[in-house]
């Protein structure tokens, strides 16, 4: 072996050796006969480095994984005898393996029983019993073998194979593996179980390790094998003494749960589960409240969970199968396990109540099936609910200013009770309205002297009535008149308490969204708006001190204002007045840490838009409002864009565009508040937004800063193109001129769109703006697909291959709306060019998609120019270029249809060639039996069967024969 490249391997080596170790190892893979000298060195213990055994041992894995086919018989036998051998050294060696190569030799032991079990080594597990015995070193790696099995035999998440050929793979192995399982279960399963109670009988008291190890072993198992091997007295007696052993408890927990979780006959697993129960009740397992290792109460909540849900499963099975006297003695036993599964629920270990969750979900479902409650179901119910009332609450270190990994698990563990709140909204919705009514309001009647998280609660609960209890709409204030008036209650005292002024995030949070959630109830008590208003726009809300708060509060503001626009009218140009400082631009230089963030204020734009746009005011007083709010815009604009001009420092250049593009930002989003029914000629507002226009587009020939300043004026184009419609052509022109000046690949293919938005919008009346720049387009869209890319540059390749679709999405835009003239009237050299770049798109480029436009494009242009009336040359370039296309794009060897792209574009195809038979008729049936046909050496059958199905005037007869 290469001494210098094995030092590599030490995880502190440098990174030169660590290459040249890497490149070894590589070198190795590929050798024929490298692994021998690995299999030496692990037979022979040659090496004491852990690094460089591992590292043989990877060698070995490789060749076993994908080689193994091209040994012989003998180096076969050899790979069996250097294991066998490694194996032995294990119980003589003065130390044991480190644990990472112990767990690479299992992995190799498993791949080679896949390998030949079935064939050549079916004694695989005698054999390595037979050197094992009960010796500790021995007994550790048979259980980590055991362990390497079970994992390539049953655990899925395991992916063994890559993705191209993943589902046969998955299917042969699939076969294999139940081919494996099967013979292991007739050969050699009772042997294994066998020994896996001699281990547990042996080390139970003096290896607590081992032991576990190999109760893990048992847990993943019971899964495939028979049961009654593992469920029977000796074995359950032994697991069930192993739970009052402490370090032994969680793993005979986990392995209980394994055996209550294989699937078997529904009163059968009733019964098991039953003297399971009752044996660990016996045992004083289900006092709760006397047990404070949470690690063990976590494991054993799942074994409850797992239990209950068994017999739920167990219920399920016998109601359908008719047995109702079962199914009745199952229900009991359900409800006997339920004062457990309350007590884990309530328990203020978030891990032992999550692990519960299940179980009580699914008992909530069976109660909401019964007919009628008994009087314990129905305490059950509320027990439950106020369970989840007292778990939904924060605790008192939960950091909200910087939330981490703890904050996260409990946000999740949250969403879980939510689902049973509303589990429980369907079992008894009375029930959950008066308990959150009761607590709501016993909060809230002294939320000054309450705890954050208590009042916080309160409110969330009311907010979860909404989804919990779901109505058409949000109309919650009308229909069922005890829920409306109950509902209407809460949130008349939710914004008359002054809770909103409650000095936390949590609560002032839960608040705004709560009023957000139930905007319909401002349309039922209008006279709350101005409350509620205000806590929006003071220092509860957008003038909180937390940016957070500031930050969701934005939004919610909007979609208050925007829900309620028809209350909002005797509020407008006060709420304006008091955002206008909100809206302020801030600029880079001034050091002015701005309320909002760029993307917060967003949202206050689109809020004052809305309410001058959906306002009753006249025209004349929209126009006012309106200008009034992007005048300092466009001023601000301006004074930028100059300051950028004059900008040396990059980072300031920068700050500046940043700057300029939310300006363009904060303008475009206020237009979002038209609509068909308001548009800005109606609202009298179009002249505000050209002047916005004129202001903004010089930015577009500033040198600086390209990217950031094209990308902000383009995006306002597009909205003024939806609200300005024929206003916003005389500035096309201009714009598209200078936003072709050196332009890249992305440049390109972000301003296409725009071209087709247009061409979409005007058609004929952007015809002669259109056949004026077609060509300059095309040119500066050809001049970046013709440069040189590194050979290796995945970037550059994909900017081309999008940029290639954006072009043939342009031309088929143009002809698509019958503005084929603007390409006719580039003269011919020109139109024989773009029709060429058509064809290669058609064939060349193995990209299903750009073929898919290019046939839509071909068959428009053989519409609309195949007739006997078409341009000159038309026909002829029909047959030489167009009819081949459609043969040459199906037989390339990319064309992959397993990939619904190229089916789309296959589809597209048929359709090329049918739209060439209905324009040219018999004389193109002719071309194709005559000529194309046969200088491609198709069988005359073949040709004749081809023609017929062309000639079907169902479209879909041909593109199916296509298909196929």
């Amino acid at each position: 072996m290469d001494e210098q490249a094995l030092l590599g391997l030490n995880p502190n080596a440098d990174a030169d050796f660590r290459q040249r170790a890497l490149a070894y190892f590589e070198q190795l893979k590929i050798s024929q006969d490298a692994w021998q000298v690995c299999a030496e060195a692990l037979a022979q213990s040659i090496y004491s480095d852990d690094h460089i055994k591992f590292f043989c041992f990877q060698v070995l894995e490789h060749q076993v994984k994908f080689k193994y086919s091209e040994l012989t018989e003998v180096q076969q036998q050899l790979i069996r005898e250097t294991l066998i051998t490694w194996l032995q050294a294990q119980m003589l060696n003065p130390q044991p393996e480190k644990t990472f190569i112990r767990n690479k030799a299992a992995q190799v032991f498993a791949l080679l029983f896949v390998t030949e079990y079935l064939t050549k080594w079916p004694k695989f597990f005698f054999d390595i019993l037979s050197v094992v015995d009960l010796n500790p070193r021995g007994v550790d790696m048979y259980l980590r073998i055991l362990m390497a099995v079970d994992a390539e035999l049953v655990d899925r998440d395991v992916v063994h194979t890559s993705e191209a050929s993943y589902y046969f793979a998955l299917t042969l192995e699939a076969r294999r593996n139940t081919l494996l399982k099967d013979t292991m279960r007739e050969q050699c399963i009772p042997s294994l179980v066998e020994s896996w109670y001699q281990i547990l009988q042996n080390y139970q008291y003096n290896n607590s390790e081992l032991t576990c190890q190999c109760l893990e072993v048992v847990g993943a198992y019971v899964s495939w094998i028979d049961l009654s091997l593992i469920a029977n007295e000796r074995f359950i007696n032994m697991l069930l003494g192993h739970m009052s052993v402490e370090v032994l408890r969680e793993e005979a927990c986990d392995c209980l749960f394994e055996i209550v979780n294989k699937g078997m006959d529904p009163i059968d697993k009733t019964k098991l589960v039953e003297s399971l129960c009752q044996v660990l009740q016996s045992a004083g397992l289900f006092s709760i409240d006397q047990e404070d290792d949470v690690d063990f109460l976590a494991r054993f909540s799942k074994l409850v969970n797992g239990m209950g849900q068994a017999l739920i499963a167990s219920w399920t099975k016998l109601i359908k199968n008719g047995d109702m006297k079962s199914a009745q003695d199952t229900l009991q036993a359900i409800e006997a396990k339920v004062a457990l599964m309350l007590q884990l629920l309530i328990h203020e270990d978030d891990d032992i109540s999550s692990n519960i969750i299940g179980f009580c979900y699914d008992y909530l479902h069976i109660l909401k099936q019964l007919s009628a409650l008994s009087d314990q179901q129905k305490a059950n119910v509320e027990a439950i609910m106020l369970a989840v009332m007292k778990k939904l609450t924060y605790d008192e270190e939960y950091n909200f200013e910087n939330e981490g990994e703890d904050e996260a698990m409990f946000v999740e563990y949250r969403k879980q009770l939510k689902l049973l709140l509303d589990r429980l909204a369907q079992v008894s919705p009375e029930l959950l309205l008066a308990s959150v009514r009761r607590v709501f309001n016993t909060t809230l009647q002294n939320w000054q002297t309450t705890r954050f998280m208590e009042v916080e609660v309160a409110i969330r609960l009311l907010y979860m009535l909404a989804e919990a209890l779901p109505v058409s709409h949000g109309a919650h204030f009308s229909g069922d008149v005890t829920k409306a008036t109950a509902l209407q209650d809460m949130m008349r005292t939710l914004v008359t308490s002054g809770v909103s002024a409650y000095q936390h995030t949590s609560v002032t949070l839960e608040f705004f969204e709560t009023v957000v959630r139930y905007e319909k109830f401002f349309a039922v008590e209008p006279q709350h708006i101005p409350t509620v208003l205000m806590a929006f726009l003071d220092h509860r809300g957008l003038r909180h001190t937390s940016p957070k708060v500031r930050s969701r509060t934005a939004y919610l503001f909007s979609r208050f204002v925007k829900s309620l626009n028809k209350q909002m009218n005797p509020f407008i140009e006060d709420v304006l007045n008091r955002i206008q400082d909100l809206m302020e631009l801030s600029p880079p230089e001034n050091g002015y840490q701005a309320l909002l963030s760029s993307d917060d204020q967003l949202f206050i734009y689109e809020t004052a838009g809305v309410l001058i746009v959906n306002s009753e005011y006249s025209a004349e007083r929209k126009q006012v409002l309106m200008r009034n709010l992007l005048t300092p815009l466009m001023e601000k604009f301006k004074v930028l864009l100059e300051k950028l001009m004059m900008a040396q420092d990059e980072d300031r250049q920068m700050a500046l565009a940043d700057c300029l593009n939310h300006a363009v930002g904060f303008a475009s989003r206020t237009s979002k508040a038209f609509s068909n029914k308001q548009t800005v000629k109606q609202c009298g507002c179009s002249e505000v937004y050209l002047d916005c226009l004129q202001t903004f587009l010089p930015a577009l020939s500033c040198p600086l800063q390209k990217e950031v300043l094209r990308s902000g004026v383009r995006t306002f184009l597009h909205r003024m193109i939806i609200c300005l419609e024929e206003e916003v052509l005389p500035f096309i022109p201009s714009a598209s001129e200078h936003m072709l000046k050196d332009c890249e690949a992305k440049d390109l293919q972000e301003f296409i769109p725009l071209i087709n938005q247009i061409t979409a919008k005007f058609k004929t009346q952007v015809s002669p703006f259109l056949q004026q720049m077609f060509m300059p387009l095309l040119h500066a869209i050809f001049e970046v697909l013709l440069l040189p890319a590194e050979e290796n540059d995945q970037s550059a390749a994909l900017e081309k291959q999008m940029l290639r679709r954006s072009y043939f999405a342009f031309l088929q835009t143009v002809t698509g709306s019958g503005m084929s003239e603007v390409i006719a009237n580039q003269g011919a050299e020109n139109v024989e060019r773009v029709l060429f770049t058509v064809i290669q798109g058609a064939v060349d480029y193995p990209d299903p998609i750009a073929q898919k436009t290019c046939f839509i494009i071909l068959s428009k242009l053989v519409e609309l120019w195949g007739g006997k009336d078409g341009p000159v040359g038309f026909a002829d370039f029909v047959y030489k270029h167009i009819v081949p296309a459609c043969f040459l794009a199906p037989l390339k060897q990319t064309f992959d249809l397993a990939d619904a792209q190229t089916v789309l574009a296959l589809s597209e195809c048929a359709v090329t060639l049918k739209t060439i038979h209905l324009k040219r008729g018999p004389e193109c049936i002719q071309y194709l039996q005559q000529e194309y046909l046969p200088s491609l050496q198709v069988a005359p059958e073949i040709i004749q069967e081809f023609c017929q199905a062309l000639q079907q005037p169902d479209a879909k007869v041909f593109k199916n024969y296509l298909k196929v």
